[in-house]
């Protein structure tokens, strides 16, 4: 729930010169503006062609298009290294081992030796991206880099603590910012970059309140953090440290970080946030400040590009199952009762589509991905009529952002740049009403909008590992000497990303997925266009 506005899509760039390949070192990658995507004009479209941007520019009659796009998206995946800028930064052993069950107080006779432990990342380790050999465009859900489908290999890094750091943990102060609004795992990811961080055995680490308003109101202290204080915090929702959106100017706050002696930084946000920790990670790259700044993806919608699902969007799936129901027990006890859920999900539907699934209990699911009409003939009112012909009651699940369209536009914004936008819920429920009533027909329309009980719910278990692991595998990303990255899970494994690459636009869904067609198979929905 936290979108940038107006989208942007990455640079193409070559390695920095004097990079280090062991690192997969790059040069600064710098943002371009670029229109949102279009929406689909129209149910059952066929296979959409998601290459990347900087695909469009090759020329498939060359016989040698697939080596050079493989070279193309190892040069746009290549994640920035301390040694970009400082090139005499001399690595040391980590101070993260395993083995080592006490903690280590000091390093006054040097950092300890890890032997033979192979429990380290190697820096060339990689992940493959896509694992899906599509045979033809037409395919459901097929994604195809060229007109005939041809496999190509896509390769990014793989998360983890590295043999060697660049940051020597009694000289780190590390910083922790929640930006956005509330999602579940919020303080799950709090707690474990704390606790990895004092296994590194950094000392000094703070919360920023109150997102990156932290960095400028005088009126708001950072907060002290210590496995101590943040031992429990993962048995409630919410974050902490506070969260708010917008804040200020990027040179204001990149100056409050110099002031405060901070030389690590971690942003927990959506695509907003995400764009202002790059734009941080940029401004300290232009001072020649040894800093790294490191993202964990932070969206209850599950819109991040690239990444299997982000953290909170599990938990938003499970609670939503309350309110399904609840609007199911509704619709059912009533005559020709029908239930309106309303669901988050500004420009994609996964979570509605996903709930959906789950419960079992929805006849019409609407997402912003799909058009759709209330009124007329194939109209979603008048297939609600033949569910209370046939069935006797009804039930109903949107996203937010869907049927948009219906309502009226008043172009305002919040702090972080979103389009506020209009009640489609309490639209439906209104038109539905309307609807009945004109053509002489009873009914009872009930509307559950779960939306901030959800957000401020307790992560679950499966988004409690994955917030621990996200945590976790920040904290290792920046002493490995990595910024302008984020953390994300891909294909099952955890890997780092460019921050660029993850917020050119929202991820949303396909209408020619196989997941979608199971929610149509699931709710027997025709289409309302």
């Amino acid at each position: 729930m936290d979108s940038l506005s107006p989208a942007i899509t990455p640079k193409l760039v070559l390695p920095a010169k004097g990079a280090h390949s062991s690192h997969g070192l790059s040069g600064l990658v710098l943002p371009i503006s670029r229109p949102r995507l279009n929406r689909f004009k129209k149910i059952g479209v066929h296979a959409i062609n998601k290459a990347p941007a900087a695909a469009a520019a090759i020329d498939y009659s060359d016989p040698d298009w697939k080596s050079k796009f493989q070279k193309e998206f190892e040069s746009r995946f290549n994640i920035p290294h301390i040694t970009d800028v400082f090139e005499d930064a001399v690595p040391m052993p980590s101070t993260f081992c395993l083995r080592m069950r006490s903690p280590t107080e000091e390093f006054a006779d040097g950092y300890p030796s890890d032997e033979k432990w192979h429990g380290y990342i190697n820096n060339n380790d990689r992940v493959l991206l896509k694992v899906i050999h599509y045979s033809s465009p037409t395919s459901a859900g097929a994604e195809c880099i060229d007109p005939d489908c041809t496999w190509v290999e896509q390769w990014v890094h793989r998360a983890g603590p590295r043999e060697k750091i660049y940051f020597k943990p009694e000289e780190v102060k590390a910083a922790i910012v929640t930006c956005g609004g509330l999602c579940p795992g919020l303080n799950d990811v709090i707690r474990q970059i704390v606790i990895t961080l004092e296994i590194y055995g950094v000392k000094k680490i703070v919360g920023i309140p109150f997102g990156y308003r932290g960095f400028s109101d005088k009126e708001l202290n950072e907060m002290l953090l210590s496995r101590k204080v943040v031992q429990n915090i993962h048995l409630s929702g919410g974050s902490l440290l506070g969260v708010s959106r917008g804040g200020p100017t990027i040179s204001e706050l990149v100056d409050s970080m110099e002031e405060r002696g901070i030389n690590m930084l971690f942003v927990l946000g959506g695509n907003g946030t995400h764009a202002g920790a790059n734009a941080i990670h940029q401004e300290c790259r232009k001072r020649r400040l040894k800093v790294a700044v490191v993202g964990v993806p932070k969206t209850i919608d599950n819109d991040i590009l690239l990444m299997d699902k982000t953290f909170g969007f599990d938990t938003a799936v499970e609670e939503a199952q309350r309110a399904i129901n609840s609007a199911y027990i509704e619709a059912h006890s009533a005559y020709h009762g029908i239930g309106v859920v309303k669901l988050m999900g500004r420009s994609s539907g996964y979570i509605a589509m996903h709930a959906s699934l789950a419960s079992g209990q929805i006849d019409i699911c609407l997402i912003p991905e799909v058009p759709f009409h209330l009124h007329g003939p194939h109209g979603v009112l008048r297939h609600l009529k033949y569910l209370l012909e046939t069935k006797g009651s009804a039930v109903v699940c949107v996203a937010e952002g869907a049927g948009q369209n219906f309502l009226q536009r008043t172009n305002a914004t919040d702090a972080s740049g979103n389009i506020v936008l209009g009640d489609i819920g309490v639209h439906i429920q209104q038109e539905t009403k309307k609807y009945f009533k004109e053509i002489g027909i009873p009914a009872d329309v009930k509307y559950i909008d779960p939306t901030y009980m959800i957000r401020a719910c307790r992560a679950n278990a499966s988004d409690g590992i994955l917030c621990t692991v996200l945590g976790q595998n920040a904290v290792h990303g920046a002493f490995a000497g990595y910024s302008g990255i984020t953390v994300g899970i891909c294909n099952t494994h955890y890997v780092y990303l460019p921050i660029p690459e993850v917020i050119s636009y929202p991820r949303v869904v396909d209408p020619n997925s196989r997941m979608w067609h199971r929610c149509l198979t699931s709710t027997g929905q025709p289409d309302f266009v």
